[in-house]
This record gives structure tokens, sequence and C-alpha cells, in this order.
């Protein structure tokens, strides 16, 4: 769509439909690709035993692979202890590939813009490359005004070490960069970038992210989105606008403020214990937003505390003690919970807590909010 010479692919939700795939193609060798939302795949391990989430294989052995692979769990770097779900497989036409390269666009705060990374040796980590060979990795800063011009295309060219047709490379580069900016994307990663034995550039795996503040823009691509890949809660927060990370601690925070929140985590560790969550309820959160972040957070099993820490400038306090007292009553809380109030209407978001008759504690700061939820903890 956008000019980038692709393998030809089909995707496949079921055993027959990779068979058909795979026959469409017409050749003795496919490549049966899981399609999971994290890195690292080719390395990865499925729960029943298989090894490697992405295998050159006979035609004939589709059957046997996308039966093992589809609805098993696949087990990355990248994926978490518990994996992720394959879904779908894509069957790929195997290429023939005769010198593999690195290639990413991502968003630089230094530069103010994107950046484009290269590197002449792809198919393999870039962070070991990275480490290993730092003088083979090439960074051409964008100008996000200019956009992408054509002395920049060919100096990625020169990064990469292309050995076919330079200007078709540099048409493919300009197709990459069009991607990146006609698409929103946070980030485009494609690994390996490769040449076939034509000189012909060919993406032939790729990672893309893409701005979630562009939705709006990008309707059909967010309506392909798979919420079996995501954490629940995760998705939860989001229809809340609540920004929300599952962790592997056991001390429940919901905080206002995305500094607050990092603060907040790391004085839970300073004293002894370990963070469930991340969770930013914004500077402008409703009481039933409240309702809903107490909601997320309890629905862990791990969370055995909650600590609720508000720095009120446009958040109110009252309000959030409104929201705070009516999610107790709502969840019915069996856990200690652990508020510490401060800023605007902090009186009266006190007082609306001392007055619920819950057995809400209060600290007076954070260091004591933290304090207190590990005690609470350990007793």
């Amino acid at each position: 769509e956008k000019g980038v010479n692709v393998p030809p692919g089909i995707a496949a939700s079921t055993v027959a439909e990779a068979v058909a795939a795979a026959a469409s193609f017409g050749d003795d060798e496919v490549v049966i690709k899981s399609q999971i939302l994290a890195g690292g795949r080719g390395l990865g391990t499925f729960t029943n035993g298989l090894q490697g989430g992405v295998h050159i294989i006979k035609s004939s052995e589709v059957e046997d692979y996308a039966g093992k692979m589809l609805g098993g769990t696949l087990v990355t770097k990248q994926s978490g202890e518990a994996g992720k779900p394959v879904n779908q497989v894509l069957l790929a036409k195997k290429m023939d590939l005769v010198n593999e390269m690195y290639f990413a666009i991502l968003l630089d705060r230094a530069s103010g813009g994107p950046v484009i990374i290269a590197c002449s040796e792809g198919g393999t980590s870039i962070e070991d490359l990275a480490e290993e060979s730092p003088e083979k990795i090439v960074k051409v800063p964008v100008d996000p005004v200019e956009g992408l011009t054509d002395a920049q295309a060919a100096q990625v060219v020169e990064g990469l070490m292309v050995t076919g047709d330079k200007e078709a490379a540099k048409e493919q580069i300009h197709a990459l960069f069009r991607l990146f900016e006609e698409a929103d994307c946070t980030m485009v990663e494609v690994n390996p970038l490769a040449e076939d034995s034509a000189g012909l550039l060919i993406a032939a795996d790729a990672k893309i992210g893409f701005d979630d503040n562009a939705e709006f823009r990008q309707k059909a691509i967010f309506e392909k989105r798979d919420f079996t890949q995501e954490d629940p809660r995760e998705v939860a927060a989001g229809k809340w606008d609540l920004n929300y990370i599952g962790l592997d601690g056991n001390i429940g925070c919901m905080v206002n403020g995305a500094g607050l929140a990092m603060a907040t985590m790391d004085i839970i560790e300073l004293n002894g214990g370990s963070p469930a969550n991340f969770l930013d309820v914004g500077g402008s959160a409703t009481e039933q937003q409240v309702i809903e972040a107490f909601k997320i957070i309890t629905s862990d099993p791990s969370v055995k505390c909650l600590l609720v820490n508000i720095f009120g400038g446009i958040m109110k306090c009252d309000v959030i003690a409104a929201g705070i007292v009516n999610a107790c009553k709502e969840l019915t809380l069996e856990i200690p919970l652990v508020v510490r109030l401060e800023g605007t209407n902090v009186e009266q978001g006190n007082a609306i807590i001392a007055a619920s008759g819950l057995n809400i504690i209060s600290a007076a700061n954070l260091d004591e909010a933290a304090a207190k939820a590990v005690a609470e903890i350990s007793a």
C-alpha cells in the first residue's frame, strides 16, 4: 500500500486456512510465523514443547505445525513468563534472501523527531550488535517538518551496504518513511531488511507501533487490534482513560501524575515493599474513574494492600476522597487501604474519609504512607 516490498503472505486462523494458504504459493517450502505482540519469536518456546515461533518448513508439514502453533502459548524474551496466545499464523512465501540488514525508524527525544537506525548486519538482536559492533550502526535524525531528504536516504543506503540497485533501495527507504509518517507510527522496525538474489530490497519481517492518539484517523488500523494479546486490566483501564501497567508486587497503587506514580513505587521499594502496578488517574479524574481504578487494581489477586497517593493541583482531594469512599462501599474492600492526600481541598477530602466510618488508614506524607502499607502486608 505504501510501496514497501514485502514477501507475499496470508494470515490464517485455522489449520485448514493455513494449509490452503501454503498451497496457494505452489512452492515446496513456506515460512510459518506465529502472530503475537512480542519480539523474539524465532527463539521462543511454546508451552506444548515446540521450539521456535517462526519456521521454514515443507508445504506438506504445514498441517502439523499449524496444529501445534494455533491455540498454543508462545513464550519469548519479550512476552513475559506467561507468554502470548497464538490465534493466528502468517504463511509467507519463502524468499531467496542473500544479504540481511537491520532498519528502524523511532521517535527520538534528543533530536525532537524521527531517527532512522540502520545496520549492515541484521536478522539478529540489534542490542547485541550495538554492544559488539557499534561502529556498524548508522543514525540519521530526520527533521519532522522537512521530512526525509534524498541525501539522507542515500546515507542510509550507504550504511546498509546495499549491493544492488541503490536508487531502488533509496525508494524503499522513502517508502518506509512514508509508512511511518502516514500511518502515525511510533516505531517501524524491519529485521531483517534483506536483499534477494536479484538485488531487490525486501522488508522480510517487521514490527510496527502506532500512536494511540491517532486512533481517530487510523480507524482501519486500530480495528485490527487484538485484545487477547493485551493485559485485560490495561484494556479496561484504557476504556476509562486511566494509565495502568501491571507489575509483580503486592501493594496496589493509585496515584495522580506519572512522575508521582513512579516516585510512589520507588518509596514503596525503599520501605521494603513491592508495587503491584503503575496506575495514573490523571489530573481530572471523576468519582467513577476512581471507582473503576479500584476495580482494576483489586482484580489482581496478588494485591494485599492498596495505597492511594494524591497531590491535588487540578485534581481536587475531595473528589478523590468521595470516589475512594464510594469504591470501598461498592466493592466491599477486604484489603487494607492507606490514603495520603495533599493539595487542593485536602481538608474537605480528609473530612469525607473521616466521616465515612470506613477502616481507612491515613498518612501525612508519602514516606509514612509507604511504611504503613508495607507494615500492613507484614502484619
